[in-house]
């Protein structure tokens, strides 16, 4: 039997709708048929393309990391101001996260299973600078301008701060009674609400 040409049309619109699928469900409950019936197509056709749901996650993942990474390396080396850098992080982290918010939970099952092969496969260009970041807070520090912090503390609060509210969303939501769209709009003002926090908690 010969085998059907590859169409880049029909690979795209597979990765559109397992992004879909994914969003609803999560990595864990969407399945391979659910991808398939929502790419109106039959499973063989699917597995053609992705041999399992893990495939074609991981297709997903490195496609969103290989956006996010470097955009997240180029804030931090950069030469903008420390607040600045706080501001743009927690505002990249956040838009990446609301449009693919079951990215957050798999890195972290992944780190867990896996570390140094995920940091590997994560950072496959080099791990993101942080001695430029710490040495600017480290002058506002000596300028007076803000109190005594370690650079690992911060960033640790940052991303905690960011990544948490996406892991524990479903906790979250239900103790606050709203919907998934009231969620996205808490998430949105998240954008400005870290790093207005931050800075207040470090003023001297």
């Amino acid at each position: 039997m010969k085998k059907a040409k590859r169409d880049t049309g029909t690979e795209a619109l597979i990765l559109q709708k397992a992004r879909e699928v994914f969003l609803t469900k999560g990595m864990d409950g969407a399945r391979m048929q659910d991808i398939a019936d929502a790419a109106g197509m039959n499973k063989a056709l699917l597995h053609y393309y992705f041999k399992n749901k893990e495939a074609l996650f991981e297709r997903i993942f490195n496609e969103t990391a290989g956006r996010f990474v470097p955009a997240m390396k180029e804030i931090l080396a950069s030469d903008l101001h420390f607040t600045t850098k706080i501001e743009q992080v927690c505002e990249s982290y956040i838009s990446m996260a609301i449009e693919n918010p079951y990215i957050p939970l798999f890195v972290v099952n992944e780190m867990n299973k896996r570390p140094t092969q995920f940091l590997e496969k994560l950072y496959r260009g080099g791990m993101p600078e942080m001695h430029k970041f710490a040495a600017q807070l480290d002058a506002e520090v000596d300028a007076g301008n803000i109190r005594a912090v370690s650079p690992a503390q911060l960033i640790m609060n940052i991303m905690s701060m960011c990544v948490f509210p996406f892991i524990g969303k479903p906790v979250f939501a239900s103790i606050m009674g709203i919907d998934d769209l009231q969620y996205r709009y808490m998430m949105e003002q998240r954008k400005t609400f870290i790093p207005q926090f931050i800075l207040q908690a470090l003023k001297p």
